[in-house]
């Protein structure tokens, strides 16, 4: 079961203006799952995207850089689940650009105006004519208010839909932010094996959109870690629609930039957590915090080596406060300068190890007591300078074994 997180309330999630969204059942991998979706963008809809640092990249990540490069207007996202086109080399892209020259064709857009994503099982060819014979259906269900139900279209191993909203006032004028996540495994920074996509109504320039989804995927998808591997396919979409009456967003320094970027990024942590709390097998949600390193870049370092330990993941699940593990972590970090007795460890509020050593009034109890309950936040304290950084992580349990010895089946 997923950690605090429950699905979304259809009527909680606010249609963006310029958005309609259409599920339907393709029988991409498997009959009676809601796997193929549509996005519908109005014309002159601003698109930025970031996806995976994986060399190995999936086709549909490799046609959406290309096309997004080209600056074509993007009228559609077409998204399946169920098969990854990753590891299928040429045929892959050709598939790739197959289905989403199918949806433009509905369309009677260009080709370059879709941009394709897949989710699944890597390495086996992407079943374009289930999708082509999907599509119709997609479009014949979308709606502006299909948000839940695209959350619930892009899932993989995923217990529950990730959508969450909020509006602002931006520019003189209420905006609308609303998204979308799929992803439980394969979790790691750079991105993780996820599927985000974030759409407001606001006027934002379009040649700010790709800077937006950088700075956003890097405060939320980009501290996020379930199993430490990076995926091929990961992908996360923003979308400025311009429906909205605010005075155009020209920089993201601006007081107006600065208002969006905070609605915006409240939602994608949103999805960001929500990921980590539906990790799979996790039990706990686990929120490492460093502070006092020279720069954030090194608190990331040491919060990402604990974050990603199998034996700090392992005692997390067991409820087992060893927490010479987490001080081996913050040692092996690769800070090469790092003094150990300038370190302080804390579990919420108990205090664990000071300068480097055991808190002589740390008791084991109060160490237990923290470890069994279901959100934690572990905070170390480097004493190097003033900057610091947050991950957030999961436990890792015996069902995170089951879940991937069984996915393909």
């Amino acid at each position: 079961m997923p950690v605090h997180l429950s699905a979304p309330d259809p009527a909680k999630l606010f249609p963006v203006a310029g958005v309609r969204i259409g599920v339907a059942e393709a029988g991409v991998r498997k009959q009676g799952r809601k796997d193929l979706t549509v996005f519908l963008l109005d014309e002159g809809t601003s698109v930025g995207g970031v996806f995976t640092q994986n060399r190995f990249c999936a086709a549909p990540v490799q046609v959406c850089r290309e096309r997004l490069a080209a600056g074509a207007g993007i009228r559609a996202l077409l998204i399946n689940t169920g098969n990854a086109n990753a590891g299928t080399g040429e045929d892959g892209l050709v598939r790739a650009r197959q289905a989403s020259a199918a949806l433009a064709a509905l369309l009677h857009v260009q080709p370059e105006q879709v941009l394709p994503f897949s989710t699944g099982v890597i390495m086996e060819p992407l079943p374009v004519e289930r999708i082509e014979a999907g599509l119709p259906a997609a479009l014949a269900d979308a709606q502006p208010a299909h948000w839940a139900r695209a959350a619930e279209g892009i899932m993989t191993t995923d217990t529950v839909p990730k959508a969450f909203s909020t509006k602002a006032q931006v520019g003189g004028a209420e905006v609308t932010v609303t998204g979308i996540s799929k992803g439980a495994g394969m979790i790691r920074p750079n991105m993780a094996t996820m599927l985000g996509f974030l759409a407001t109504d606001a006027k934002v320039a379009p040649e700010l959109m790709h800077q937006l989804a950088f700075e956003l995927a890097e405060g939320s998808f980009n501290r996020v870690t379930v199993d430490g591997d990076t995926s091929t396919n990961d992908s996360f979409l923003v979308l400025a629609t311009h429906k909205a009456a605010n005075a155009p967003v020209t920089s993201l320094d601006s007081a107006d930039g600065r208002a969006l970027k905070a609605a915006m990024l409240d939602v994608a942590r949103q999805l960001a957590q929500a990921i980590v709390r539906d990790g799979e097998g996790a039990t706990k949600f686990i929120t490492v915090r460093v502070e006092g390193g020279k720069t954030a870049q090194e608190c990331r370092q040491v919060a990402y080596a604990i974050a990603h330990s199998p034996l700090v993941k392992t005692a997390f699940f067991a409820s087992d406060p060893n927490l010479g593990r987490i001080l081996a972590a913050v040692g092996y970090a690769g800070i090469a300068d790092l003094d150990q007795t300038t370190i302080d460890l804390y579990l919420d509020d108990v205090h664990v190890a000071k300068h480097g050593g055991r808190n002589p009034a740390y008791r084991e109890e109060d160490g237990q007591r923290v470890m069994k309950q279901a959100e934690i936040t572990v905070r170390v304290l480097l004493g190097r300078g003033d900057a610091a950084d947050t991950v957030w992580t999961c436990d890792l349990s015996h069902d995170y074994v089951t879940i991937n010895a069984d996915y393909r089946s």
